[in-house]
């Protein structure tokens, strides 16, 4: 049986991941903060990391270490890096394959419509440089005999609360109201969660086929605001009032607020048209895991009712 730790096993990615990976068949191995066991999935073995020994100790015998160690929007420029640090000396103690989830920052606000393994990374604000950096370091550590596997996706809608989609979007459905962050004209890359999740252990079970260092997009829904509005209506049959979010106030508070600044910062994510191109990733592991786009919002509505 493969084993996988899990870095961050209560985070929207990290719990996804656990739980896709323990369906597969995998002994999975749950790392979570101190008083935090409650919230990890169930059926996995759950360690609670006090201390930076627990981590590496935690992936001893790991075949896959996946990096899901995601702090606060407003901690993430203090923390992010030092947490890559630890992910990669785990994964390298272990002898194990680092797993990270990828988004589009990188690519910057002069991104193409259509991004893929080749799309030069250009990222034009703090966040996109420092995953960028990330992704620098990871490279580095496979140099020295580590393999990692870099799979890029856009938003993450689905599996529980935490994303633009609930907070934003749906988040005043109880007052008719759907709230959308750019044009509505505009392609924008969303991910279901559980269909990530699932390619990120397709991706995993064919680790050994590839180079040490390997970077694969995810191809999730790309749709306009006014595509997800419809999707909306049709789920929860009602119609709704539609507006768009008002970006000045945010920017404004981020001369006061550091999540004010944060957000203000991918601002432009929501006025650049762009998808990620798939192909490297069917190629590499046959179909991508894709439930249909209806289908898949109507589940996400769906579970943020139970969570």
């Amino acid at each position: 049986m493969s084993r996988v730790l899990v870095l961050g096993a209560t985070g929207r990615f990290g719990y996804a991941a656990a739980e896709a990976f323990r369906d597969a068949g995998w002994e999975v191995t749950s790392l979570v903060r101190s008083g935090r066991s409650d919230f990890a999935p169930r059926r996995t073995r759950i360690v609670e990391a006090v201390e930076h020994p627990d981590i590496i100790e935690a992936a001893r015998g790991a075949d896959v270490v996946v990096h899901a160690l995601n702090p606060l929007i407003t901690e993430w420029e203090r923390l992010s890096m030092s947490l890559t640090y630890v992910a990669i000396e785990a994964a390298e103690k272990a002898g194990a394959t680092l797993l990270v989830p990828g988004n589009v920052y990188n690519y910057g606000a002069t991104m193409p419509e259509t991004l893929d393994e080749t799309t030069p990374q250009r990222p034009t604000m703090r966040k996109g440089l420092i995953r960028k950096l990330m992704e620098q370091r990871i490279r580095e550590a496979t140099e020295r005999g580590m393999r990692a596997l870099i799979l890029r996706a856009g938003d993450f809608y689905g599996g529980g609360r935490g994303s633009w989609f609930d907070l934003v979007v749906v988040k005043d459905m109880a007052a008719n109201r759907i709230t959308y962050p750019g044009p509505f004209d505009v392609v924008h890359e969303w991910a279901y969660l559980p269909d990530l999740a699932k390619a990120a252990v397709l991706l995993a079970e064919q680790r050994e086929k590839f180079a040490a260092f390997e970077e694969f997009g995810f191809p999730g829904h790309a749709m306009t605001g006014n595509q997800l509005v419809v999707a909306i209506e049709t789920a929860t049959k009602r119609k709704f009032n539609v507006r768009r979010m008002s970006w000045w106030m945010i920017k404004t508070f981020g001369q006061m607020l550091a999540i004010g600044r944060e957000l203000g910062e991918i601002e432009y994510l929501w006025r650049i048209p762009h998808r990620i191109d798939g192909s490297k990733l069917k190629a590499a592991i046959g179909e991508v895991p894709r439930t249909p786009m209806a289908a898949a919002v109507a589940a996400a509505l769906d579970d943020l009712k139970s969570r």
